[in-house]
């Protein structure tokens, strides 16, 4: 069915974007960075921003109640990758609100809140790279990302990614069981990070922070599919949207909307500022 020239899949989905353009100051746009608003790249430090989205955030900024980035990386590490080559960059976004670490982090104005980093952290340092050694050739290509709160294990370089990610999956189990981390996988990742916080925790805080009155959540991995049960289980209309791949189904399966990684991301974004602004004029 269609909303405003949008292509959605489900009728929750249209009343939660038909809400969202009938009433956009109540409207809170939640989104995820890797996948959604940049490509996922086989060197995570060099996974840009795609050029369009930050004059898009920056339009939905001015109309609705608040944009927001929940996402696993730093917030610090976000707004470096939001710097684009030409035009505005992501920190110039009004407003903006940025959940690093799925929400242990908050960054707002250029200020970051956080609790201490987990102790059993230095234990998966020491003893990450042995473990790593231990496979053997099939290893090479492995690259670990220290991302300060968490530390991720990334096989997309490696001859054979899924085998690779598959054989590690029980060993980073374990070791993380011994740090009291937990396991967070994703697109050929294993993160190890500290319990207690996800995105679908986060995004009810801000709900209830905002007292929003709808919601839009977009999301490309299997870290996304809390924050989809949470707009699921929210009592304000929502639309679950999906950064669609051909790595990971099932966050397409559970969506409201998919589109075509983050280039359709930004088309969707600039279409619902447009139809915002059209409406009001």
């Amino acid at each position: 069915m269609q909303v405003a020239g949008i292509t959605v899949r489900t009728d929750v989905g249209a009343i939660g974007l038909s809400t969202i353009l009938d009433d956009p100051g109540g409207a809170v746009i939640a989104l995820d960075f890797d996948g959604t608003l940049a490509p996922i790249v086989a060197d995570p430090s060099a996974a840009w921003i795609d050029p369009g989205a930050p004059a898009a955030l920056i339009r939905l900024a001015g109309q609705v109640n608040r944009v927001a980035i929940i996402t696993g990386r730093p917030p610090s590490t976000a707004i470096a990758l939001g710097d684009t080559p030409a035009g505005p960059d992501l920190i110039d976004v009004p407003n903006l609100l940025i959940l690093g670490h799925y929400g242990l982090e908050r960054w707002e104005g250029g200020e970051v809140v956080a609790p201490p980093h987990p102790a059993g952290l230095e234990l998966v340092r020491n003893e990450l790279p042995a473990l790593l050694a231990s496979l053997g050739p099939e290893a090479d290509g492995v690259k670990i990302e220290d991302k300060g709160r968490a530390v991720a294990v990334h096989t997309r370089n490696c001859a054979d990614p899924d085998a690779v990610l598959d054989e590690l999956r029980e060993p980073v189990a374990q070791l993380a069981e011994r740090a009291g981390l937990v396991v967070e996988p994703g697109r050929k990742v294993l993160e190890l990070r500290g319990p207690g916080m996800d995105k679908g925790r986060a995004l009810r805080e801000l709900l209830t922070e905002t007292s929003a009155r709808s919601v839009m959540f977009i999301g490309d991995d299997l870290g996304d599919l809390a924050a989809f049960a949470a707009v699921a289980e929210a009592d304000i209309p929502g639309v679950r949207v999906c950064s669609g791949s051909a790595e990971v189904t099932e966050l397409a399966e559970n969506a409201d909307l998919v589109v075509d990684g983050p280039p359709g991301v930004v088309a969707l974004l600039e279409t619902l500022g447009k139809s915002i602004t059209s409406r009001d004029q």
